[in-house]
């Protein structure tokens, strides 16, 4: 039970410091859940933001849920799910209960003029982690500049970029078998999740 309770007021928390998006949630994981529980890796972080981009629903949410399923299972899934969620909609249903036309206020409006700066700042943060953890070797660049250029450059949607992108580390780091059908040890992705460029 204690365990439990521990994960629904570590959620609440995360919950109720989360402002801006899936990618501000990046530094609070960090905060909350590596280095202040030693709970999962930034290795995982990046794990489950990717399940979380090829899976319906909000990414924070996501994430939320893999980690709750990882340290408890299926319940744990869905008490970091309804805790995570928690602080938002207590918020939202209170604002809209009480006060009428509150974006309009001229105090909120400030408020968020400040908040959006600050957010693009996390968001920054978000990305830079995010980048030290991308680049294994040589292919996981070739995979990042050609995704990057199809995204920034040609316009493509993210959906066809994510596709494309699991098709393309599939082709670069299944293992290859030799003639005699055995698997090569110096090829594919070791026990890490990196991939091996020693051919």
């Amino acid at each position: 039970m204690k365990e439990y309770l521990e994960l629904i007021w570590t959620f609440i928390k995360i919950g109720a410091s989360t402002f801006g998006g899936a990618y501000v949630l990046v530094p609070v994981l960090e905060r909350e859940l590596i280095r202040g529980k030693g709970w999962i890796t930034m290795d995982e972080v990046m794990d489950y933001y990717t399940i979380s981009q090829v899976t319906p629903g909000i990414i924070a949410v996501n994430v939320s849920t893999f980690v709750g399923y990882e340290r408890k299972g299926f319940p744990g899934g869905v008490i970091a799910t309804l805790s995570f969620i928690f602080p938002g909609v207590t918020l939202m249903t209170v604002i809209s209960l009480f006060i009428s036309r509150f974006a309009e206020y001229p105090a909120v409006m400030q408020a968020f003029a400040g908040i959006r700066v600050a957010v693009g700042a996390l968001i920054l943060d978000a990305v830079l982690k995010l980048a030290k953890g991308f680049y294994k070797n040589v292919k996981s660049l070739v995979i990042f500049i050609i995704a990057f250029a199809l995204s920034a450059l040609a316009g493509v949607s993210p959906v066809y970029v994510v596709l494309g992108a699991g098709l393309l580390g599939w082709l670069l780091y299944r293992p290859k078998a030799s003639r005699n059908g055995i698997k090569n040890k110096g090829d594919g992705v070791n026990a890490d999740g990196v991939g091996n460029d020693n051919e």
